[in-house]
């Protein structure tokens, strides 16, 4: 084991926004500036994670002897700074202003309010006139509501691409984290008081960063337009042209998995770190080559896998085996190899074949301390378990990314810290899985499990663990009530993990400078890990 799980408890409670604001004008200038030369001499780029805000925030209120409370504050407004450039860089047409209803003046306010928002009427009573009009000149679009939630949805759909929005800190503790998780390039002004109605909010500060202009090119990817893409790239007709023309049996089985519905994480991955990193708009077809290789090598080891655990049934749906029979599975999943491998060396870049072979030694090495435990099953730690993940799991994220480096820069100390956060993001997704495994009522057979290592370590009793080892219903067994108790502290303690590796996918990218992509990763985080 190589997390302390104390540490990161302890970190995980100090993210809490508190609501203390500096109550001056003047001092709120003066921590801005200092915000500024910190992130400035550290060289933070974005996004930031909870934890590091947090971390940075506890940094500041001590060297400025400030009072802990001014935690959140802090943390709203590092967060600024760094997604500063980025905001600049994007076009006023594709920024909204998000300003809450309690700015205005609620003694004189005769504005409605329907399920969008606050309808002003212009009635200069309060400073929301002069910002929207403000907004209006720059090209900007802007609303009265409250909450960040309610521009997500305009973020995701492309409409726009920023949110510069002005929220109380009570509303920003329960939105703050939703921008963070979903890497969000926004900005986010705190009223300088708390409270409902009449509040004030400092308007040359909000002025400054809906007018943010700047030269540089705006890189944010079009997530759903990708995903799109990949659609087409996985339609029959497509996979018609790209795989080998044949019209034998195997061949048929081998495209007919291949178009199926499916996540496709890998190729998404490939895909998107490609785009991040060059910068480019277009994807070049030997690009497209690569992302259906790594899908085929995932259907082979799932076709191959299913054939060696016997099951019947994947995601709802009969597994090849079972539909086609063994010998015919086995062929599926070796010509999948074979199709990788072809469309691979089409690429022209024989650093993608290096990787995904050794991709694929890693993933037998894994199945195989699998396969050998289930020969002779005994009790096992958590360091085996992490052995298998990290031969089994971590590979399908690692070979994505490592392919996206290649066919762009390959800049080999960023193939590092990719291999650092792939190795991280794999193995606490598994140990997710695991957890997920207990959460139906499916029956689950006896494997090399986290839960159950976790198990044999809170529980190291010898009658107890060979009943685990050798029982029929695992589920069944683990549900009676002296057993329910150890299952519960079992989950908890893979929980944690769970989170503690997490963070560690996080820190592995506070040195990457690559915005767009360390953005991905960020959402990417987040999508996999519920």
């Amino acid at each position: 084991m190589d997390l302390e799980l104390t540490d990161n408890r302890q970190r995980m409670m100090k993210t809490t926004l508190k609501y203390n604001i500096p109550e001056t004008l003047a001092q709120r200038s003066k921590l801005r500036k200092a915000i500024d030369s910190f992130v400035s001499e550290k060289q933070l780029s974005p996004p930031l994670s909870m934890e590091q805000l947090s971390d940075m925030a506890t940094q500041l209120s001590q060297k400025h002897e400030l009072e802990p409370g001014t935690q959140g504050w802090l943390m709203v407004e590092l967060n600024n700074c760094v997604w500063r450039e980025t905001v600049a860089s994007i076009p006023f047409e594709k920024r909204i202003l998000l300003l809450p209803k309690c700015l205005s003046n609620s003694a004189k306010c005769k504005a409605d309010v329907d399920e969008f928002g606050l309808l002003c009427n212009l009635c200069s009573n309060c400073s929301i006139p002069d910002l929207q009009d403000k907004a209006e000149s720059l090209g900007m679009m802007s609303i009265v509501a409250e909450g960040f939630t309610s521009v997500i949805s305009l973020i995701e759909n492309k409409v726009v691409d920023t949110v510069i929005g002005v929220s109380c800190l009570h509303s920003l503790e329960k939105a703050f984290p939703l921008l963070i998780n979903h890497a969000v390039p926004g900005l986010a002004i705190p009223l300088n008081n708390d409270g409902c109605k009449d509040t004030t909010v400092d308007l040359a500060y909000v002025n400054q960063l809906m007018s943010l202009h700047s030269e540089k090119e705006s890189n944010m990817l079009d997530y759903n337009q990708l995903k799109h893409t990949l659609h087409e790239w996985f339609s029959k007709d497509n996979l018609q042209q790209v795989l080998s023309p044949l019209s034998d049996p195997t061949s048929l089985i081998a495209r007919e998995w291949l178009s199926n519905d499916g996540k496709r994480w890998r190729p998404y991955l490939l895909a998107a770190s490609y785009l991040a990193l060059s910068g480019e708009k277009e994807i070049p077809k030997e690009l497209q080559l690569a992302a259906i290789a790594i899908e085929c090598f995932h259907k082979a080891s799932l076709v191959h896998d299913d054939i060696e655990d016997d099951d019947d049934l994947r995601y709802g749906k009969e597994t090849v085996n079972a539909a086609h029979g063994v010998p015919m599975a086995i062929n599926v999943g070796d010509m999948y190899l074979g199709e990788g491998y072809r469309l691979l060396a089409q690429c022209g870049k024989m650093e993608l074949i290096k990787v995904a072979a050794e991709a694929h030694l890693a993933l037998c090495k894994g199945q195989g301390l699998e396969l050998g435990w289930s020969r002779h099953p005994r009790q096992f730690n958590m360091d085996f378990v992490l052995e298998v993940f990290c031969n089994k799991t971590v590979p399908a994220f690692d070979v994505s990314l490592m392919m996206g480096v290649i066919c762009s820069n390959n800049d080999l100390h960023l193939r590092q810290q990719l291999n650092d956060y792939s190795r991280a993001l794999g193995i606490a997704y598994q140990l997710q899985d695991d957890i997920e495994d207990f959460e139906t009522d499916a029956p689950l057979s006896t494997r090399p499990s986290a839960v159950l290592a976790a198990m044999f370590e809170l529980h190291p009793d010898e009658d107890f663990i060979n009943a685990l080892l050798y029982s029929t219903d695992l589920k069944a067994f683990l549900g009676t009530k002296q057993n329910t108790a150890i299952l519960k502290s079992a989950i908890n303690k893979v929980q944690e993990l769970v989170e503690a590796y997490r963070l560690q996918a996080i820190q592995a990218l506070e040195g990457v400078k690559n915005i767009e992509l360390k953005r991905l990763l960020f959402r990417v985080t987040k999508k996999i890990l519920k």
